[in-house]
């Protein structure tokens, strides 16, 4: 039997997804989240759930990729890709019980391996500011069968705290994505820090800006500014491969744990950075 090569191409980028969501949980130490130490703040998370559930998705990711590289309509692409989405989150509870391990994920990177997928089956760049462009047009695009209302922890944090959550960083085309976590990455790997530096170095970026939502839903605007004040003392002692930016990371984690907070936003945009990282790698050795 012959695969297509748009087949090939999209279950790639839905293993590049999974990949970037291991990589993000397994990323140790994190402050207040799941990573192979711990739980993190989370009392109903742990590192083998959280892998389950990435695993569960792949297939998920893989088909909107799909009907990215199929679809030359916008509005109808946005539907379809919407309704994936939705049977994904279901998919995601039935797997784990009802935790939610992953919906602010399956926002975030099912909207960008859209895009990548959309992007290359055009011939478009694949550059991260292209793609997030795209993924960024994509969500602002009205979703006709979402439903008005969710009562998800974070829509509610938004309409308390007046921010914008994971659906305005989308909707922006995800800045802090393009603008905060792949330079601290690629900063971070320029001046000879390991990959786990680097990686953590991506995160305490996003950290120090997001207007986090599992924080604000969890503690309030005084824990988010200490999380986010936190984070920026972590990168401006140097980073977390310093003497004194472990400390300050120490430091930031005893603040999370102590207030009870995750910075769970952020975990979904440094999966974010991930996933466009590995993008640009497989490009740039054309395997994209």
């Amino acid at each position: 039997m012959m695969i297509r090569p748009v087949q090939i191409r999209t279950a790639a980028l839905g293993r590049q997804v999974l990949q970037a969501l291991l990589d993000e949980v397994t990323l140790t130490p994190k402050p207040g989240l799941v990573d192979l130490r711990s739980r993190g703040a989370h009392t109903d998370l742990n590192w083998a759930l959280m892998c389950h559930s990435a695993c569960v998705l792949e297939p998920v990711f893989a088909a909107m990729a799909d009907a990215g590289a199929r679809s030359e309509d916008d509005d109808l692409l946005r539907q379809r890709i919407g309704a994936i989405g939705r049977d994904g989150e279901a998919l995601m509870l039935a797997a784990t019980g009802g935790v939610n391990t992953h919906r602010g994920a399956i926002w975030a990177l099912g909207l960008l391996v859209t895009a990548a997928a959309q992007q290359g089956a055009r011939g478009a760049s694949l550059a991260p500011t292209a793609v997030a462009a795209r993924a960024g047009a994509l969500a602002r695009l009205h979703d006709r069968g979402a439903p008005g209302a969710t009562g998800n922890k974070g829509e509610l944090a938004c309409r308390q705290y007046r921010v914008d959550g994971a659906r305005g960083q989308a909707r922006a085309g995800f800045p802090l994505v393009t603008g905060a976590g792949l330079p601290a990455l690629l900063a971070s790997r320029a001046r000879g820090d390991n990959e786990t530096t680097a990686r953590l170095n991506a995160l305490l970026a996003i950290v120090s800006q997001l207007d986090d939502t599992c924080v604000l839903s969890r503690g309030g605007e005084s824990a988010l500014l200490a999380v986010q004040a936190g984070a920026a003392r972590v990168l401006a002692a140097g980073g977390a491969a310093t003497a004194a930016g472990t400390e300050a990371l120490l430091a930031l984690e005893a603040v999370a744990l102590a207030r009870g907070v995750s910075p769970g936003g952020s975990a979904d945009l440094l999966a974010a950075t991930l996933f466009l990282d590995r993008l640009t790698e497989g490009e740039a050795h054309g395997n994209a």
